[in-house]
C-alpha cells in the first residue's frame, strides 16, 4: 500500500499557525513511508473563498518547503465529479431529496432546543416503507440529503485519540447538496479522499464531529475507509485558545516578524510531538523519527519564548550562505544599493551571535552597507574634543597597515598605551562616528569589513 496524505486547507482565511503543524504532519508521515503528498484546497464556500487567501496559503507553503507531489488541486473545479455520486447515491436509495423550508428547520430547532434535545432534523421528507411523505411544496427547491444508518454504531481507532464509538442515533441526514445543487464540504471531503486514495486522514480535532458522517458516507459508497488522526489545538501563551489576540497566527506573520522557516519547523514538530529529549533537528530526521504513537492527545501550548529561543539558534548556526539568503528580502526594505554577498556573510558572521531574528539582524548591519548619522545622545555622551584627537592619532597609523582585524586592533592598542587610557576611551568614539550607535560588534572587527576606504571616509566628516 502506497501511504497517501493529504493538507486540504479552505482558503477563507490565512494558513494560521495550526493548519501549518497539521500540513507538516501529513508531509512528515507521507516522506517517512516514500508516500505520496497532496495539497488540496477546498474552496466550496464561494462566499468566503477568496484568491487572496489561496495565495497566503501557497505562499506558507512554499515558504515552509513543504512540497507537495501533486495539486493544488481546487474543489471548485470537480463540481461535475460531486454531482455524479450525488446522482448515484439518489438511485441507490441511499439519499433523497429534503423540502424542509429554511424556516422550518429553525422552528424545529428551537423546539428542540427548548425541549432540552440536541437540535436534528426529524427526517420529515425521508422515504421509508409504508411511508407517506408530504406533497412537495410549490417554489421550494429541495436539499439533497444522505440517509445517514438509524442504529448500530460508527467506530474507528484514532490514531491519536485512540478508540472512538459514535451512535448512529446521534447523527442526523446529512445534507450533501445545497438547494442550488452545489455539494457541501463533507461530501466533497468524502470523494476527494476516496478519489485521491488518501490512506491516512490528519487533520484538527474539531473535524472529529466530521468523521463517523465521513465514514458512513464512504461505506455507503462502498469506498476504503481510510485512517484518521485528530490533532489536539494549539493553546497560546496564556492557555487560551491560540487566536488573533496572541499576535502572530499567520504563519506569514512570522516570516515578517523575522522567524527563519527551520525554526518554525522544527518547533511544530515538537508541538504535540516528541522523540525522546530531542530539542533541535532537521526536517530529514523528523521525517525518519515521526510516528503517530508519539504525538500527545491533549493540548499542546504555544511557547513564543522557546521559539525565539530557536530562531537566535538557528541564526546563530545555519551556514551564512543560508542567513544570506534568508536575510536579502529584509535588507531590501532598508536598503537600496546592490548587496556584495560576500561583504553581506562577513557581515552577518559578526552580528548573528546578538541577534534573535532577522528583522533585528537586518537592522543591526545597516550601516556596514549604508552609512548612519550618528545617535544623538551617543554622540554628545562619547564625541568631544579629546576623543577626536585620539581618533586623528589613530587614522594616521593606520594608512599603511596590513586591512586586518588583527593590524586594526594592534594600531588600537598601540595608541591607548601611549595615551595612558583605557580601550574604550577610544573604541567607543569610533563606533559612534562609524555605526552611528553606541553598541555594535569589536569595532576592530567593523572596520575591517567597511574597509580602509569607508573607514577613513567616514571619519573625515568629523575630523
Amino acid at each position: 500500500m502506497t501511504v497517501v496524505t493529504r493538507f486540504a486547507p479552505s482558503p477563507t482565511g490565512y494558513l494560521h499557525i495550526g493548519g501549518a503543524r497539521t500540513a507538516l504532519f501529513s508531509w512528515a508521515y507521507a516522506k517517512k513511508n516514500q508516500g505520496q503528498f497532496i495539497l488540496r484546497i477546498e474552496d466550496t464556500d464561494l462566499e468566503r473563498s477568496t484568491p487572496e487567501a489561496v495565495q497566503a496559503i501557497m505562499d506558507g507553503m512554499h515558504w515552509l518547503h513543504l512540497d507537495y507531489d501533486e495539486g493544488p488541486i481546487f474543489q471548485t473545479k470537480r463540481m461535475d465529479v460531486y454531482k455524479k455520486y450525488i446522482e448515484q447515491l439518489l438511485k441507490e436509495d441511499k439519499a433523497y431529496l429534503c423540502y424542509s423550508s429554511k424556516e422550518e428547520l429553525e422552528a424545529l430547532r428551537e423546539s428542540q432546543m427548548k425541549a432540552g434535545l440536541k437540535p436534528k432534523y426529524d427526517g420529515k421528507w425521508r422515504p421509508e416503507p409504508g411511508k407517506d411523505l408530504p406533497s412537495i411544496p410549490i417554489g421550494v427547491e429541495p436539499v439533497v440529503r444522505f440517509k445517514n444508518p438509524t442504529s448500530g454504531v460508527v467506530s474507528w481507532c484514532d490514531l491519536v485519540k485512540g478508540d472512538i464509538t459514535i451512535a448512529n442515533e446521534e447523527l442526523d441526514d446529512l445534507v450533501i447538496a445545497r438547494s442550488d445543487g452545489t455539494p457541501t464540504y463533507n461530501f466533497c471531503v468524502v470523494i476527494d479522499d476516496w478519489e485521491m486514495k488518501v490512506t491516512h486522514v490528519v487533520r484538527g480535532d474539531d473535524h472529529i464531529n466530521n468523521t463517523p458522517r465521513q465514514i458512513n458516507l464512504l461505506k455507503a459508497l462502498n469506498a476504503e475507509v481510510p485512517a484518521y488522526a485528530h490533532l489536539s489545538m494549539i493553546l497560546g501563551d496564556d492557555g487560551q485558545k491560540l487566536s488573533k489576540r496572541h499576535g502572530a497566527v499567520s504563519v506569514m506573520q512570522y516570516f515578517d516578524q523575522g522567524y527563519l522557516p527551520e525554526a518554525i519547523l522544527n518547533y511544530l514538530a515538537r508541538l504535540g510531538w516528541s522523540h525522546g529529549d530531542d530539542e533541535i533537528f532537521s526536517m530529514t530526521d523528523f521525517c525518519k523519527w515521526f510516528d503517530f504513537d508519539h504525538i500527545t492527545s491533549s493540548s499542546a501550548q504555544f511557547n513564543t519564548e522557546k521559539l525565539d529561543w530557536l530562531n537566535s539558534h538557528y541564526i546563530k548556526t545555519l551556514p551564512l550562505s543560508r542567513i544570506r539568503e534568508a536575510l536579502e528580502p529584509y535588507l531590501k526594505k532598508v536598503i537600496h544599493t546592490s548587496m556584495d554577498p560576500d561583504l553581506l556573510e562577513r557581515s552577518i558572521e559578526i552580528h548573528r551571535e546578538r541577534a534573535n531574528h532577522l528583522t533585528t539582524l537586518s537592522k543591526d548591519i545597516l550601516y556596514i552597507f549604508e552609512y548612519q548619522k550618528p545617535n544623538a545622545e551617543d554622540f554628545a555622551k562619547h564625541i568631544n574634543e579629546e576623543a577626536l584627537n585620539l581618533i586623528k592619532t589613530f587614522q594616521a597609523s593606520i594608512n599603511d597597515i596590513d586591512w586586518t582585524k588583527e593590524a586594526i586592533h594592534n594600531v588600537m592598542n598601540e595608541v591607548v598605551t601611549r595615551h595612558a587610557i583605557k580601550f574604550p576611551k577610544l573604541a567607543m568614539p569610533l563606533r559612534v562616528l562609524l555605526t552611528g550607535i553606541a553598541q555594535s560588534p569589536s569595532i576592530d572587527a567593523v572596520m575591517a569589513i567597511l574597509g580602509r576606504d569607508e573607514t577613513l571616509k567616514r571619519l573625515n566628516l568629523y575630523l
